[in-house]
């Protein structure tokens, strides 16, 4: 495969990746429905598909839909609660296979991940002859598909990896970028949401290769200048990204869907704090700190809303999240509402060094050697062992 600037890229996308796992770990499953979010009761369910199998897929049953939603289009399917730590050590022994061909690895997700194969193709083949050896890795080693996208940019690969699934690989040859892409619904490009695809059909776009046929200051003075730029590049298929193997996350929360809706505030507040100790622990494991905390809360009939504040300094200790999260939270709230649910994010992360939570707030040691004491024990006993008995107290007197 010969490729422009001299770069094979992979786009490796894992076919309906929790289910295939369920699937894999039951045989029973095989030929069945299955659905991968939360079981609901009677029709009813207060969560959302994380993913559903071809055969649901087929009862147009996807990703992010209502549970009650699947079940009122296949109450006969198999619904199954996540099993994350199964999912994540299956996640891992795949990225042992792709360290096999390549250390330039990006992690887009737990099941899909950008490679750059460029100086492998000298001992393994061309791209394709790589992506192949990858997909036989995958379904020998851990009896799952995959499906890869082949290109020489990271937006080619990825929309080549999602026309063939499940189990297949799209290569598209630099050159033939454009071809490739002109087909194709305006809204795969890249940052394409809901408005802009309404600009675009005010401009007479339906595909993308209208929008290529624009002059780039009709898409500028559309979007505007960087998006604009963005939007008239990608349509040509010119993407010169790079395949990023070390980079610091933008953001990481937690949140939680109540069982039924919750009127009381101090079961609102206990699940805010449950869910901010387990974002700092992640933080802290991650060798991370955030400086904006964000809280987000859902009340009955789905309406959301989200508040944020930054810091002066990156945290990562429950000491330093909480009293934030909470008084976020007391602003966001509508006392006459039920709640149906809270989460709390960090962002504008930074790397903190290895072992030490909070360097950059020196005055806060004191919480650094109780945050690493309660790790050290959650480690060996689980978590939960430890419950910072002065933070609840606070957060039950209102």
């Amino acid at each position: 495969m010969v490729t422009v600037g001299n770069r094979a890229i992979l786009h490796v996308d894992m076919d309906a990746f929790y289910a295939a796992v369920e699937e894999r770990e039951n045989p029973a499953l095989r030929g069945k429905p299955v659905v991968v979010g939360s079981e609901p009761k009677e029709g009813r369910g207060r969560g959302v598909v994380a993913t559903a199998n071809y055969a649901a897929r087929r009862y147009g049953i996807g990703s992010a839909m209502p549970i009650s939603e699947a079940w009122k289009r296949c109450p006969k399917a198999v619904y199954l609660r996540p099993r994350m730590r199964l999912y994540a050590d299956v996640s891992r022994r795949i990225r042992a296979i792709f360290e096999r061909f390549t250390d330039l690895i990006e992690p887009i997700s737990i099941d899909e991940a950008f490679l750059d194969v460029t100086a492998s193709r000298r001992l393994y083949g061309d791209g394709p002859e790589i992506a192949d050896r990858i997909k036989n890795a995958i379904r020998k080693d851990q009896r799952l598909t995959a499906s890869i996208g082949c290109a020489k940019s990271k937006f080619i690969a990825k929309i080549a990896s999602d026309l063939d699934k499940p189990d297949g690989l799209v290569v598209v040859e630099a050159g033939k970028e454009a071809e490739f892409l002109a087909p194709l619904p305006i809204g795969r490009l890249w940052g394409a949401g809901p408005k802009a695809l309404q600009r675009f059909r005010r401009l007479g776009c339906d595909t993308i290769g209208d929008a290529a046929n624009l002059e780039r200051g009709a898409l500028v003075r559309a979007f505007g200048d960087s998006m604009g730029d963005r939007f008239h590049r990608l349509s040509q298929g010119i993407d010169d990204r790079p395949v990023v193997s070390e980079h610091v996350r933008k953001s990481l929360g937690k949140e939680t869907t109540f069982g039924e809706d919750v009127s009381d505030r101090k079961v609102v507040e206990r699940a805010l704090l449950d869910l901010t100790d387990q974002v700092a622990a992640s933080l802290r494991r991650k060798h991370l700190a955030g400086a904006t905390v964000t809280v987000k809360l859902r009340w009955e009939g789905f309406e959301t809303v989200t508040r944020q504040r930054t810091l002066k300094e990156p945290v990562n200790t429950v000491e330093k999240i909480w009293p934030v999260a909470r008084e976020l939270l007391r602003t966001a709230d509508r006392l006459r509402l039920r709640v149906r649910l809270v989460g709390v994010t960090l962002s504008a992360l930074d790397r903190a060094e290895s072992g030490q939570a909070d360097l950059f707030v020196p005055e806060t040691g004191i919480d650094t050697r109780v945050a690493e004491a309660v790790d050290s024990l959650a480690e060996r006993f689980g978590s939960g062992t430890v419950t910072r008995a002065a933070l609840l107290e606070e957060a039950e007197d209102r």
